[in-house]
């Protein structure tokens, strides 16, 4: 059974997301480019392996993580697995569609599923939306889902979880979420000053003409 914080969540960041952008859409048919200290390639099973400071580039889609073990199907479909080093975290970033925002976020393991356009965040997951430079939500938790398709995350704390969310106890979620602003919202009317009548003066440098 789901957390219930982890339901709650979901439905505020749904009902957020249903006015809001979707993530890159032309990302998932953009060419995948890899860096690494070495690679094992399996042509029949149509398996990679990429070890030594992976950097994964993907149209708008950046991913970085020690080990990198990607898979692609018949149809063409790439699934990944970004495994972060010891002490550190695998980190993942992509841009939303038509807005200057980004979705970033960190864990042990990344899991891509480019059929059903989706990431996860296990372990110590942390994601953050950006707005430009400026984080506007920031949620934390032992595992983040966010579909690409939907715009919609779901966290979930993990109850009994061995490795809670840092400075969190098991089984609970942080997640900080900032107004939305709409860019056609009115903006406030200035106070009404009351008209200045101008007069003539009688006077010149105080004396009386």
């Amino acid at each position: 059974m789901k957390h219930p914080l982890a339901i709650l969540l979901a439905l505020a960041l749904g009902a957020f997301s249903s006015s809001s952008a979707l993530a890159e859409k032309a990302d998932r048919d953009k060419p995948m480019n890899v860096e690494a200290d070495a690679l094992r390639y399996d042509d029949v099973n149509q398996t990679s392996v990429f070890t030594g400071k992976v950097v994964i580039t993907k149209g708008t889609i950046l991913i970085r993580g020690a080990k990198v073990d990607v898979k692609q199907d018949p149809q063409g479909y790439q699934f990944g697995v970004v495994t972060a080093e010891p002490g550190k975290l695998a980190y993942y970033k992509q841009k939303r569609e038509g807005v200057d925002e980004y979705i970033e976020g960190e864990a042990d393991v990344i899991e891509y599923d480019g059929k059903a356009d989706r990431v996860k965040f296990i372990k110590r997951a942390e994601l953050r939306r950006l707005r430009g430079a400026t984080v506007a939500d920031e949620m934390t938790g032992s595992l983040i889902t966010y579909d690409n398709t939907s715009d919609v995350f779901t966290v979930d704390g993990g109850p009994g979880s061995p490795t809670p969310a840092p400075g969190l106890a098991g089984g609970r979620i942080r997640a900080i979420l900032s107004p939305r602003v709409s860019a056609s919202a009115p903006a406030a009317a200035a106070p009404t000053q009351p008209r200045v009548q101008l007069r003539p003066s009688t006077t010149i440098g105080g004396e009386k003409k």
